[in-house]
């Protein structure tokens, strides 16, 4: 596995970039290609999305969530990437964001185009960043929130707070 690490400045709290980060059904406003996560539960999606012309779908868990510090993922069926996204605050009105991906080898790819396809998914990645952070600081804040934990792709019940349902848009809103 080849690693992808990126990294980002959002002027918003830690608190607003983390929740945004949970709310799944907006992904496709910021990532190149993705054209609709469905959330089949607190742990698992689905995602849809167009790749080299072609239409890809795959099935992804969460393994680890902790809210304001980070979310950790795996690809369960399709690329078979995993990957972490951390949180950390940098001011009262800043947060720095670190994304690191750990690809799984293209089957699809000749062995001499890997470098090339790891660059492009570099660069997709870079500018899904700068789009996430764009849209965040011109929505001014979270479009819901998700504060629940996850560890080993089980949700920690005990830690679960308190939803109100339908008001946000992926995850509900914490009461």
């Amino acid at each position: 596995m080849r690693q992808i690490r990126h990294s980002i400045e959002v002027n918003v709290p830690l608190r607003s970039a983390y929740n945004q980060w949970t709310q799944f059904k907006d992904f496709p406003r910021f990532m190149e290609g993705v054209l609709e996560v469905q959330q089949k539960d607190d742990v698992h999606l689905h995602w849809r999305a167009e790749r080299h012309g072609k239409h890809v779908e795959w099935d992804s868990e969460i393994v680890d969530q902790v809210p304001d510090q980070l979310i950790a993922w795996r690809d369960v069926g399709g690329p078979g990437n995993h990957g972490s996204i951390h949180f950390h605050p940098v001011l009262e009105d800043q947060t720095r964001i670190e994304l690191t991906v750990d690809l799984a080898p293209a089957v699809s790819v000749q062995p001499l185009d890997e470098s090339e396809h790891e660059n492009s998914i570099r660069h997709r990645l870079g500018a899904d960043l700068q789009r996430f952070k764009q849209m965040l600081e011109a929505q001014g804040q979270e479009s819901g929130a998700w504060r629940g934990e996850i560890h080993q792709a089980h949700v920690e019940r005990s830690a679960a707070p308190v939803l109100k349902l339908g008001v946000a848009r992926g995850r509900d809103t914490e009461v």
